[in-house]
């Protein structure tokens, strides 16, 4: 069986420029799309972050959240035939609010995350609040964080932390990619008929952050963040790969949507 990637819409947000590439260009808004990347693999189903939940961005910020039933999590997924039941391990790039709206959703799955990612969305700093305001799928960490292994809500039957890079299943690798989040993951997936693909995750969120050398404004250490976003530029050379970015507006056009896919 060859692998299989699907990049699932899950809509569209909005902030102001300086927020998606730091200090440029203050006062501008901009849309941007959000998505999840399902492999499908001899191994499982593995689903690389989950989008956003409408209601909880409703109620931040009215209006901002552009969502179809479609584009959510179960309906995205029915495109292709699938139900969240089928997914087998959802892989967090990291716990900010618009990558884990349809985790809650995945009943049957695995979660893989860093250990520090999830110590951080358990117990976030006062300014990470906002950022990790969805604990949907797991409601239970903000009670005790004596064992954060161990889920005992019913979204989350288990939850695998990791630490360094780690090959996830043959051709499934994540990335070690922090600054943004202290324990944010970039993915990278073989395939057979094609070069790689890197998904950045919010390490890089538009090839224009490369181009002015900008990461995003939303960061716990900038410097490990610019460190982390030529990391995956030296990882896609390394490698031959092609870079995907987590919200590129520009790039999102030409990416191939689910019900089509790369293999």
């Amino acid at each position: 069986m060859d692998t299989k990637v699907y990049l699932l819409d899950g809509g569209s947000l909005e902030l102001d420029h300086s927020q998606l590439f730091w200090g440029r260009s203050p006062g501008r808004r901009v849309r941007f799309p959000v998505y999840s990347v399902l492999v499908e693999h001899k191994d499982g189903r593995f689903l690389f972050d989950t989008g956003f939940n409408k209601e909880v961005f409703d109620a931040l910020n009215p209006g901002n959240a552009q969502q179809t039933d479609a584009q959510t999590i179960p309906g995205a997924l029915a495109l292709i035939g699938l139900a969240p039941r089928d997914i087998t391990h959802v892989l967090n790039s990291h716990y900010h609010l618009d990558h884990v709206g349809g985790n809650k959703f995945c009943t049957c799955a695995t979660t893989v995350c860093h250990k520090l990612e999830l110590e951080a969305a358990a117990n976030p700093e006062p300014f990470e609040a906002r950022g990790y305001a969805d604990m949907s799928f797991a409601p239970h960490l903000r009670r005790t964080r004596t064992d954060l292994g161990a889920a005992d809500d019913i979204y989350t039957p288990r939850f695998e932390c990791v630490t360094g890079d780690q090959e996830i299943a043959k051709g499934v690798t994540l990335f070690e990619t922090p600054g943004h989040t202290p324990g944010h993951y970039s993915l990278m997936v073989r395939l057979a008929h094609r070069r790689p693909m890197i998904f950045t995750g919010d390490a890089c969120y538009a090839q224009r952050s490369i181009d002015l050398g900008a990461i995003s404004g939303s960061h716990v250490d900038p410097r490990a963040g610019y460190r982390s976003m030529q990391r995956l530029q030296d990882l896609a050379q390394e490698h031959d790969a092609e870079l995907f970015f987590s919200h590129d507006g520009d790039a999102w056009p030409n990416y191939v949507k689910a019900p089509g896919y790369y293999c």
